[in-house]
């Protein structure tokens, strides 16, 4: 402690210590969640670059004739952007294998989504269904196609 001519107070060298090392510390922290918020940012981009790959590829399948895997490909990245919007908000997801009707519902659940956008995903795990399981009929193009589309539309505007 620094002290004047009369043995007074003048300055507190541990308190102006401790005041520096706060902010040094404050510094650091707001780093670290400034680095793991652009790391996050750039693992989306690329995500979503990888998504609009797939959706191509599920798209050229579709206009060779290969319905159910142009409709499974698209089904996958519908499933994966959903658990990607569930980590980025939180979402706890308890299911081991969760599927896109589970992700709707907790995101419904937890107000990320609102009900109409809940129910066209609905429709969208509904024609993944048909490309991926229903085996006693065909998806049609047009089953297809509305799959591959709602998804591009689904990723643009659910994150």
């Amino acid at each position: 402690m620094v002290v004047n001519f009369a043995g007074e107070p003048r300055f507190d060298t541990k308190s102006a210590a401790l005041s520096k090392f706060t902010q040094q510390v404050l510094i650091l922290r707001a780093a670290a969640e400034r680095l793991g918020s652009s790391l996050f940012d750039i693992q989306r981009l690329v995500q979503a670059d990888v998504f609009d790959s797939e959706l191509d590829s599920a798209n050229e399948l579709a206009k060779r004739g290969f319905l159910r895997a142009a409709g499974a490909v698209a089904g996958v990245v519908l499933e994966k952007h959903l658990g990607q919007v569930c980590r980025g908000h939180d979402v706890e997801v308890k299911k081991k294998d969760p599927h896109i009707c589970d992700f709707n519902d907790l995101l419904k659940r937890e107000e990320v989504i609102e009900t109409p956008t809940w129910r066209f995903i609905q429709r969208l795990g509904d024609l993944r269904n048909i490309c991926d399981h229903d085996k006693k009929r065909e998806p049609t193009k047009d089953e297809v196609v509305e799959l591959i589309s709602g998804v591009a539309k689904v990723m643009k505007t659910v994150f």
